[in-house]
C-alpha cells in the first residue's frame, strides 16, 4: 500500500493503479473502498493498537463526514468524482494478523468502511470536500 496526495479515478479502473478496481465485470460494484478516520480510530481504542489506516488496505481515507450506511447513496469527492455506495467492506481475518481482535472491532456499524462503485471519474486529491449527494 502507498499513500498519494492526488490519484485519477475512472469508470473503468477505480482508483488509478489498483488493480481490484477494473476486476469482476462491469460495472464492478467494489471498484473503491472508504474507512472514516473516526471508525477506525475507535476501533483501534477498542483493543489498545496503533496501526497506520493503510493497513486496512482500503483506498480512501475520510475525515470529516459520516459515510451514509446505505446502497445507493451517493458521494461527490472534489468537483468532478461521483462515487455510489453498493455495501459494506467486510473485515476480514487479515485484521487480526495485524492485531487480535481488530477484525471484531470493525464489525459494528460499518466500522470497516464502505464499497462503491465509480459514477464519474475524475482527479481527487488529499482535502478535497466530500458530501452526500442529494
Amino acid at each position: 500500500m502507498e499513500t498519494l496526495d492526488r490519484v485519477l479515478v475512472t469508470l473503468e479502473g477505480g482508483i488509478a493503479g489498483d488493480y481490484r478496481g477494473g476486476m469482476k465485470g462491469k460495472p464492478y460494484r467494489r471498484q473503491v473502498t472508504l474507512i472514516e478516520r473516526g471508525d477506525w480510530t475507535a476501533a483501534l481504542a477498542e483493543i489498545d493498537a496503533d496501526i497506520p489506516w493503510q493497513e486496512r488496505r482500503a483506498n480512501l481515507l475520510i475525515d470529516g463526514l459520516d459515510l451514509p450506511q446505505t446502497r445507493g447513496v451517493r458521494l461527490r469527492i472534489g468537483d468532478d468524482v461521483v462515487l455510489e455506495i453498493t455495501r459494506e467492506t467486510d473485515p476480514c481475518e487479515r485484521m487480526d494478523t495485524l492485531a487480535p481482535g481488530l477484525e471484531r472491532a470493525l464489525l459494528p456499524d460499518w466500522r470497516g468502511g464502505a464499497c462503491a462503485m465509480v459514477i464519474q471519474g475524475g482527479t481527487i486529491a488529499v482535502g478535497d470536500a466530500i458530501r452526500i449527494e442529494t
